[in-house]
């Protein structure tokens, strides 16, 4: 091919599985746009955003949102300090009574931890579950501004939950994975309720012209070690093949989100009719090389992979190219292949290792990511 495609054509392309000039390269949360991209704000992030702008495919994640209902009370919000860390209190009004959670963040490290989450026994999961559905209109407005912005460079990546994601997010961590193998019934009546809400809001975002590209995230709750696979296809696989049917039926694709140790899930993967699956973690933090995915995929799955974010803050720009290219052995050939970090820096500075590493990854996706 002798063409040059725009970001945009290329990714589309590959989703298409039609021939593409070289593997389309993200840098995938890395990104000067979209409403979560905080480091276009961050000084030590410019040099490296002019870099992954000019030579990357875009893929910025976005979001709708769902207003409360009006015959909901508000949920109250009270934040305070403790040393470097701000927390904040929230608190949800039900029938049966209210729910808390606290969450806190620190501003030189951009992402939120929860320390108590809303259901701590079962007199909260009879609360949760007393709250009434009212399906309120679905604001997609922000994402006809983001598309236009992104051009010609990439696509929207409209990102939504799935069922367990809104679940297991409810309960400190070890206590869900307990109730998961303990009380399924229980666990399955959280997810139908949280479904419910789920498919309203993507019906509605799909209905207002959003997309073609959904990033569906939460499958890594049930995977090994965590959860055996029987939870997988119990909590996972039903309500995310009606996500993946519905995204069809509108002329979209769909891309599984799920971190580690994906190997034994992989045929239920594929089950939900998905497009394509990210970010392939390599093994000891997987247990599936990419070679090994690509084999047993074939061309039912578009890849997005494999380059572990560690190895870019760590080892040097010979040793990325070094990686690079066995990736681009391992999954290139016959297209339906994205080269993507697994995550993204979340440190405020920049290190210079990191900016480094990242230029590293950026050439070496064109040196061998080219096709003939």
């Amino acid at each position: 091919m002798s063409a040059r495609m725009t970001g945009r054509e290329r990714l589309l392309s590959t989703l298409r599985r039609q021939p593409v000039d070289r593997v389309p390269i993200s840098t995938y949360e890395l990104t000067a746009f979209g409403p979560w991209a905080w480091a276009a704000e961050e000084p030590s992030y410019q040099p490296l955003l002019r870099e992954v702008t000019a030579r990357t495919e875009a893929l910025p994640l976005w979001g709708p949102y769902m207003p409360p209902s009006p015959d909901e009370e508000p949920s109250e919000l009270h934040s305070w300090q403790d040393g470097d860390y701000t927390l904040t209190r929230e608190t949800v009004h039900t029938p049966k009574g209210d729910l808390t959670a606290v969450t806190k963040h620190t501003q030189n490290v951009k992402t939120v931890w929860t320390v108590e989450h809303f259901c701590k026994s079962e007199n909260d999961i009879t609360r949760y579950l007393s709250r009434p559905f009212f399906p309120m209109p679905v604001d997609s407005s922000e994402f006809t501004p983001l598309n236009h912005a992104v051009g010609e460079q990439g696509l929207v990546l409209c990102d939504t939950g799935d069922a367990i994601c809104s679940v297991a997010s409810l309960f400190e961590f070890g206590e869900f994975m307990v109730l998961a193998m303990t009380q399924p019934a229980l666990i399955r009546a959280l997810c139908e309720q949280a479904h419910a809400r789920i498919m309203h809001v993507l019906r509605a975002t799909l209905e207002a012209g959003c997309g073609p590209l959904f990033r569906i995230f939460g499958a890594e709750y049930c995977t090994p070690p965590y959860l055996p696979p029987s939870s997988f296809r119990e909590f996972v696989l039903p309500y995310v093949r009606e996500m993946v049917a519905l995204i069809h039926q509108y002329g979209g694709y769909a891309r599984i989100h799920c971190h580690g140790r994906i190997g034994q899930v992989l045929d239920m993967i594929i089950e939900t009719g998905a497009d394509a699956i990210d970010p392939l973690e390599p093994p000891p933090d997987g247990d599936i090389t990419l070679k090994e995915v690509k084999e047993r995929v074939g061309d039912q799955l578009i890849l997005f992979g494999n380059m572990e974010l560690k190895y870019l803050e760590t080892e040097t720009p010979q040793e990325i190219d070094a990686r690079v290219c066995e990736m681009m052995d391992a999954a290139k050939s016959g297209g339906g292949f994205v080269l993507m970090p697994t995550a993204a820096p979340i440190n405020i500075p920049l290190s210079p290792r990191t900016e480094a590493n990242y230029i590293a990854f950026i050439e070496a996706g064109y040196k061998y990511g080219i096709y003939d």
